[in-house]
């Protein structure tokens, strides 16, 4: 059951009213201007003023703070990076290790800013349920995947295998045959963290504009579309898969989207059912993704089957169709059968997250340019875009700290030369069409029960997919 309004973002709803700021106008000249107010421009602007306390730093947002991704997201804090096996695969086992105890404490410095700055974003690390497993072909698969996360140096006991009891105890889901439990997970109420951010940063002296769209952007120079114009020896441009045309990024980052639901409140008679009692975040193994979590006010909030559209133009509403709604609505019922019939979803909402070439999440500075970016977070951007905007505030202070010297920093570094561009449209769209109907033929087949030479040979095919996008 869906209720009449419920095409609107919980996160904002429930966030509370924000502050106004006032459109940037006029000519000025600034030390760094950070191009975008969401969680990457935000954390840069917030950990380089508390480096260096005397630059003058400038935010311009083209709506409102928090207006693309870092408003609208599943508000899940993940303790690993997407692609990371790409950016460790030369390292040694104490390097490796290195790194991700460097993702794991991002969690928590996150947990730990929030606190120390009286952000009530909601913060609470209650793990994640990873990949559970719904069809017995996909226990061998996720086994191996645990396998794979300590090879790349998580700690054994952040990464444990649940069988199917073990599981039952914490989540009861639909044919539910084991998932691994990776402790090194967080959640958000997102809206609150990206307002509370702003308010943080501007204590630190840091000046945001509202209402200034960026329609130009070159090395020290900016221009918004009301012709207020900066000058400044870094700029930064943190607009990920909202980057559209600007600077060519748009071709280097691509715009995919995703949909989110929450439902109403449930009641403990339900939660008794559903399990979830240590608010978890989780998904299954489904190629198709589908993940949620417990909210603080005891919704479910779950997002699934995300999508590109031709030509990939990022989402700047936040409604979606109510058929959307409902096939969300459907899955989570698919997941936990203790969850009853007639389930109201009460909000709806999407947005845009951004792709980079091979997965490759980065903070980069050009020191001969100026330009800085950060970004390609593939949908785990609440915490990667933390580490990154406090690398790229590192890297432009000039600082050699673990995450300047980390396999996703570049100083020094043409964006142009690092990012590789994506394909032209219609080759984008029709890969992107193909993948996502291959993915549901398996997950068709893996639901009929088969486990014969086709239905191994699709998820073969599927694994070999993702070396389209390299």
């Amino acid at each position: 059951m869906t209720t009449p309004d419920a095409a609107s973002n919980y996160w904002v709803d429930s966030a509370g009213d924000a502050a106004a700021r006032p459109p940037a106008a006029g000519r000025h000249e600034a030390d760094v201007v950070i191009v975008g107010a969401g969680f990457t421009g935000l954390w840069t602007a917030y950990y380089l003023a508390g480096i260096r306390p005397a630059l003058d730093i400038v935010v311009l947002e083209a709506e409102t703070v928090g207006h693309g991704a870092s408003g609208r997201n599943g508000g899940w804090v993940i303790g690993n990076l997407a692609g990371l096996e790409r950016l460790v695969g030369d390292m040694d086992a104490p390097a490796r290790r290195a790194i991700c105890a460097q993702l794991a404490d991002n969690v928590d410095q996150i947990g730990r800013v929030t606190a120390r700055e009286a952000i009530a974003a909601d913060f609470h690390k209650g793990g994640t349920l990873d990949a559970a497993a719904r069809y017995p072909q996909q226990v061998a698969i996720q086994k191996a995947h645990r396998a794979a996360l300590i090879e790349l140096g998580h700690a054994p006991e952040d990464c444990l295998w649940l069988d199917g009891p073990a599981l039952a105890e914490r989540a009861v889901f639909r044919r539910g045959y084991g998932a691994l439990f990776f402790r090194q997970t967080a959640t958000v109420h997102p809206m609150k963290l990206v307002q509370g951010l702003a308010r943080a940063a501007e204590r630190r002296g840091v000046t945001i504009h509202e209402h200034s769209r960026v329609r130009y952007l070159a090395p020290h120079h900016v221009i918004t579309d009301v012709g207020a114009q900066f000058g400044a020896r870094h700029i930064v441009q943190a607009t990920e898969g909202y980057s559209g045309e600007l600077a060519g990024l748009g071709h280097r980052v691509l715009s995919v989207r995703s949909l989110v639901i929450a439902t109403e409140p449930l009641s403990e008679a339900v939660w008794a059912r559903v399990g979830l009692a240590g608010r978890p975040t989780f998904c299954d193994a489904s190629r198709m993704i589908n993940y949620g979590h417990r909210s603080r006010d005891g919704r479910l909030v779950f997002g699934a089957r995300g999508a590109y559209p031709l030509g990939g133009a990022p989402k700047q509403d936040h409604a979606i169709s109510s058929a959307d709604i409902e096939l969300r609505r459907r899955l989570l019922l698919d997941l936990f059968p203790g969850l009853p019939a007639d389930l109201a979803v009460t909000h709806g909402w999407g947005g845009s997250l951004g792709l980079s070439r091979r997965f490759r999440p980065h903070a980069i500075l050009d020191s001969k340019t100026g330009l800085a970016t950060a970004g390609g977070y593939a949908g785990e951007g609440v915490a990667a875009s933390h580490l990154m905007g406090r690398t790229t505030a590192e890297l432009i202070a000039g600082q050699d700290t673990p995450r300047t010297r980390a396999p996703w920093a570049h100083r020094d570094v043409a964006i142009d030369a690092l990012l590789r561009r994506w394909e032209p449209e219609p080759l984008r769209w029709l890969a992107a069409q193909t993948i996502s109907a291959s993915y549901a033929t398996e997950e068709s087949l893996l639901r009929r029960g088969y486990d014969n030479a086709l239905a191994r040979a699709v998820m073969r095919a599927n694994d070999r997919f993702a070396a389209i996008i390299e």
